[in-house]
């Protein structure tokens, strides 16, 4: 029960996966801390959907002085802070020959630069507990080539390699650090797409159900949770076989 009470703040805890998150990890008793960028109302619905058991905070990614400014107010509201899920991001299809550099920077700066931020800040936080978890959502884009995406693929392989790197650095302070790689995921980051773009990344699955946000969230909560205590740099993938 002790660690069921403990504080996780989940980015971009709205929609999709992320609500996902915050569903699962309240479910099984945490508090939780998620941020929200465009809409008031479903932070609110989210929070009356949990009984209260999650609390929202406006943050834009891309806002460099607001990331202090949330640990401090999160964890004056809520109490010490013993994990963290970096789940919120952008994507944009686009051939990288047609691409602009407001759009490359765009991306890189929400999906990595974000990551780092809000990363650096729980980190200070965590290690005068000489305690904590930190769980990275990235995208096996990073890890298998689609056409169109190089920035959101380039911004994902980043989270990776800095997953690893993170571990190496803190492990000694008792944080871990690992991330998770979902596949096809229907969500509204995805709604845009065709029925035959659906077809054919979903081509490689051998699960006929696909991959849910459940799975995700589940997957998220074991990283964060004691039960994963020996593991660190670590990318799970759940793609329901895709990879195999």
């Amino acid at each position: 029960m002790e660690q069921a009470n403990q504080l996780v703040l989940v980015t971009g805890g709205t929609r999709g996966i992320g609500r996902a998150i915050v569903e699962e990890l309240t479910n099984v008793g945490r508090t939780v801390a998620f941020t929200w960028s465009s809409s008031s109302d479903l932070a609110e619905e989210v929070e009356q959907h949990t009984g209260g058991k999650a609390h929202g905070f406006h943050l834009d990614l891309r806002d460099r002085s607001r990331t202090k400014h949330l640990f401090d107010e999160v964890q004056a509201r809520l109490g010490e802070l013993s994990g963290l899920v970096n789940n919120a991001g952008v994507q944009r299809s686009e051939l990288l020959a047609l691409s602009s550099d407001e759009t490359w920077d765009h991306i890189l700066d929400v999906n990595l630069g974000g990551t780092f931020r809000m990363s650096r800040e729980a980190i200070r936080a965590m290690i005068r507990r000489r305690a904590g978890s930190i769980v990275n959502v990235a995208s096996l884009s990073a890890l298998h080539a689609v056409a169109g995406q190089s920035a959101y693929a380039a911004s994902k392989a980043g989270i990776l390699a800095t997953t690893r790197c993170l571990a190496r650095e803190v492990g000694r302070f008792g944080i871990r650090i690992n991330a998770v790689v979902p596949g096809f995921v229907e969500t509204d980051m995805t709604s845009g797409l065709s029925e035959e773009a659906i077809a054919q990344l979903r081509a490689s699955e051998c699960l006929p159900d696909g991959v849910t946000t459940n799975n995700i969230a589940k997957v998220v909560e074991f990283l964060i949770s004691d039960a994963s205590a020996g593991i660190t740099g670590q990318a799970i993938v759940v793609d329901a076989g895709t990879s195999a």
